[in-house]
């Protein structure tokens, strides 16, 4: 279990297709977590965080929804986000990713598509951290 402070995922499909995945809808996931009071398992104890609204997207074929299973139970977990420091901003306490990749641009460049590895090396980093599915797991759209 990590120590996500709460929050919303919400999910959402597209018609629309992502590079490299043409052919395919598009999925939308959106996380959002107000600030909030840090607990006993964050940085701080007692001191207010900055929350965060985030998107990121998958293709929505049977690996982008198997990886998106996975992120649910990530999220159920507690295991997306973290308390600390923003490494793009330098803000601290503040709420951030937890080294879960996850690709937040829809288009080209380093947090894009296309990227034909990216579903295979985020599967490793959840399984890596105990995150699989079984047969009875699957993606709630």
């Amino acid at each position: 279990m990590g120590n996500q402070p709460p929050g919303t995922m919400s999910i959402r499909q597209y018609r629309w297709s992502l590079p490299g995945y043409e052919g395919c809808g598009t999925i939308l996931i959106a996380y959002d977590i107000p600030d909030g009071i840090q607990g006993p398992e964050h940085p701080s104890p007692g001191a207010r965080f900055y929350g965060t609204t985030r998107s990121a997207y998958l293709p929505d074929n049977a690996e982008g929804r198997e990886v998106l299973a996975l992120l649910q139970k990530a999220w159920e977990a507690r295991m997306i986000f973290t308390v600390g420091t923003s490494v793009t901003t330098g803000t601290s306490d503040c709420v951030v990713w937890n080294n879960i990749h996850h690709k937040t641009s829809s288009s080209s460049g380093p947090y894009g598509y296309p990227d034909a590895t990216y579903l295979r090396r985020v599967k490793q980093e959840l399984a890596s951290r105990g995150i699989t599915l079984d047969d009875r797991d699957g993606a709630t759209m």
